[in-house]
């Protein structure tokens, strides 16, 4: 099917900023109403001379014709059965009726003609030019074309003062409510905007998204303590179950028990953490940390298998105890889902954790880890799909960013969980 020339242009422009969309509508009215209005004033004078001189021909010719009848002589250039006579005014005359006509000439100023019949049954006629009023046409068509542009030029500059305003009180209120979804309670779109000066539509939506996200909070906040209350009431039963667990004969049920029991232990305190983190009341002890030497010393101790490869060092900014944290559980999620051949690349500011399993199902990917999900059956082994979780929440309190991506297949395959860590300022 063809395409228009000008498809690309019209779709660019109404994929563009709404001060532009804003400016080209003002200056395309302003200029629609320039050039109606001029139209108007032009006919309107145009035809208001027309008719002017007209009447001042009609008086002239029954004053030259008072004349000749009373002295025999010809005034205002006026003539007797002019031959040039256009044939609207000869079938006037040959009715015996006074007439005036406008003759159009292909390049220049209408002639003004005037005719009336005499008692000899002669004709008088009278012409005249339009020159000295059509030159003032012109004038006021300079002085129309003048003013329609400068009122299309003001009106694009108010249509872009206007749209401009909007638009970055628009993009204030975007950056604020990502802000507000990126987890920071603090933030008010309104306040943001400017809401409290300036009161229009954008105000409104404001105050909206202010409310929805302080709804949002407030259940979220509901969720969090009802989840933090539970698991701390449920530590002081868990805490006597381990130790029952120790007094029980050795066998293989004792330690069926004991293993179950250590797991609800680990789960208690598991989800703890994420109820703290999810308070947003944590805060990181940051220490300037070389990083390949702290990823030597602790990966051994977190997974014996890994291997640990460093392309660049590093001095981060971070919180040794939380990246000890995260690092573990990335490594717990790469042993656990993944299959043997777990790598950790230290690269400048970045660490990586790479084995070579299935990789991260296609959920994990698009909408980030979430608790209690442990993701498709190829990876769900053992655990509660708290690991992650807690890994990205400590990466936040850090300042860290934590991402997820899978190899390719011709690299091997597997899942890569990349943190970039601030480096030292």
């Amino acid at each position: 099917m063809p395409r228009l020339p000008g498809g690309n242009a019209l779709r660019r422009f109404f994929r563009s900023g709404l001060r532009w969309k804003i400016s080209a509508a003002i200056a395309g009215v302003s200029a629609l109403v320039a050039i109606a209005l001029s139209l108007v004033v032009h006919n309107a004078a145009r035809v208001s001379m027309i008719n002017s001189t007209r009447d001042v021909q009609d008086e002239r010719v029954q004053s030259a014709l008072r004349i000749y009848e009373t002295t025999g002589r010809l005034v205002f250039y006026a003539q007797l059965d002019d031959p040039k006579l256009p044939p609207e005014l000869k079938a006037y005359a040959a009715k015996r009726q006074r007439a005036t006509f406008v003759q159009s000439t292909p390049h220049g100023s209408p002639t003004v003609w005037a005719e009336t019949p005499a008692d000899d049954g002669r004709v008088l006629s009278l012409k005249t030019g339009f020159t000295d009023r059509y030159s003032v046409l012109g004038d006021l068509d300079q002085a129309l074309v003048a003013g329609s542009v400068s009122v299309v030029v003001g009106g694009t500059a108010i249509g872009v003062l206007i749209g401009g305003r909007m638009s970055r009180r628009l993009r204030k209120a975007a950056s604020a409510a990502r802000k507000v979804a990126g987890g920071d309670t603090r933030v008010r779109v309104r306040d943001e905007v400017g809401g409290r000066r300036v009161r229009d539509e954008t105000d409104e939506l404001a105050r909206a998204v202010d409310a929805m996200a302080g709804a949002l909070q407030l259940r979220l906040e509901a969720e969090r303590r009802v989840t933090a209350d539970i698991a701390h009431e449920l530590r002081t039963p868990v805490t006597g179950l381990v130790t029952a667990a120790e007094l029980l004969p050795p066998g293989r049920p004792s330690e069926l028990v004991r293993d179950r029991v250590h797991a609800l232990r680990t789960l208690v305190e598991d989800v703890l953490e994420v109820a703290r983190l999810d308070g947003a009341a944590e805060h990181a002890d940051l220490h300037e940390v070389a990083l390949a030497e702290f990823v030597r010393r602790r990966v051994p101790l977190l997974a014996p298998d890994a291997e640990v490869m460093v392309s660049e060092d590093a001095v981060v900014q971070t919180d040794p105890r939380r990246l000890e944290r995260i690092l573990g559980n990335l490594l717990a999620n790469a042993a656990r889902h993944g299959e043997p051949g777990i790598v950790v690349i230290v690269d400048g500011p970045h660490l990586r954790v790479r084995d070579h399993g299935p990789g991260f199902p296609e959920d994990l990917l698009r909408e980030g880890p979430s608790r209690f999900r442990t993701g498709v059956p190829s990876r769900s082994g053992g655990g509660h799909g708290l690991g992650l979780t807690i890994a990205t929440g400590q990466a936040r309190v850090v300042g860290a960013r934590l991402t997820f991506r899978n190899a390719p297949a011709d690299d091997g395959g597997g899942a890569v969980a990349q943190l970039l860590l601030p480096r030292q300022v």
